[in-house]
């Protein structure tokens, strides 16, 4: 299969395994990637780990069987979920990290990078263009004069450019991402999810400021805080629930 996942201690870990094609997503790998993080959270977990096979997290789209337009719109979607999801999501990034590879980089939250990570979006060497979400994320998370040197001029940067410019959270392999995460599955999960959605309101967007402020209400309320001011206090480890 092209994509598999695992799932210990709350920790869901989505591998890209196509290392032939240095984890280049099909239409098949494509929908086995929503798939699994569609899966992954469904089964409790509080944390993800996306990562690829063979020391590379993933070289774009497979060119080679990309027929139209469809496969771009599909991939919105799926982009726009993963980012959307109530947990944390880490890119552990290795190796290539190219075109539709930085897009699933730029949909999770944090990103925990390898000295041999390069990012590209070449997209101006082969007369495409990326959609408005990703631009708008792409100049967000690496500033816009690096987000108009990549997609311009088709620079490639590598994995000291990303910790320099903010777009790299930690430096380290697949372990430190995953220990990234377990450390994020243990913190309040309301408080997490609800921050997720605040940080992604658009501008003007009235009704995403209104499920922010009722996230907010939530946690307020929740037995998690209970949970959270009981263990402060009793100078312990908490143990959150999610209510």
């Amino acid at each position: 299969m092209p994509v598999h996942a695992s799932l210990a201690d709350q920790v869901a870990v989505v591998t890209i395994d196509r290392p032939e094609r240095r984890n280049a997503l099909n239409p098949e790998a494509l929908e086995e990637l929503h798939a699994a993080v569609v899966e992954a959270v469904d089964a409790g977990a509080r944390a993800l780990v996306l990562t690829g096979a063979g020391g590379h997290f993933c070289a774009g789209a497979d060119l080679t069987e990309l027929e139209d337009v469809g496969f771009t719109q599909r991939l919105a979607e799926v982009l726009r979920h993963l980012a959307a999801v109530p947990v944390v999501t880490v890119a552990a990034v290795e190796g290539s990290c190219l075109g539709l590879g930085m897009q699933l980089a730029l949909a999770c939250d944090v990103r925990v990078v390898a000295d041999t990570a390069r990012f590209a979006v070449p997209v101006a060497k082969l007369g495409l263009m990326v959609d408005h979400w990703t631009l708008d994320r792409l100049a967000r998370l690496w500033g816009e004069g690096a987000a108009r040197h990549l997609t311009l001029t088709a620079a490639v940067l590598d994995a000291d450019d990303a910790w320099r410019l903010g777009f790299a959270q930690e430096r380290g392999g697949l372990d430190d991402a995953v220990a990234l995460a377990g450390r994020a599955a243990r913190l309040a999960p309301l408080t997490q999810a609800g921050t997720k959605q605040g940080l992604g309101v658009a501008p003007g967007d009235d009704a995403a400021v209104s499920r922010y402020e009722a996230a907010f209400a939530r946690a307020w309320a929740s037995d998690d805080l209970t949970e959270g001011r009981a263990a402060f206090t009793e100078r312990r480890e908490p143990r959150f629930r999610g209510h």
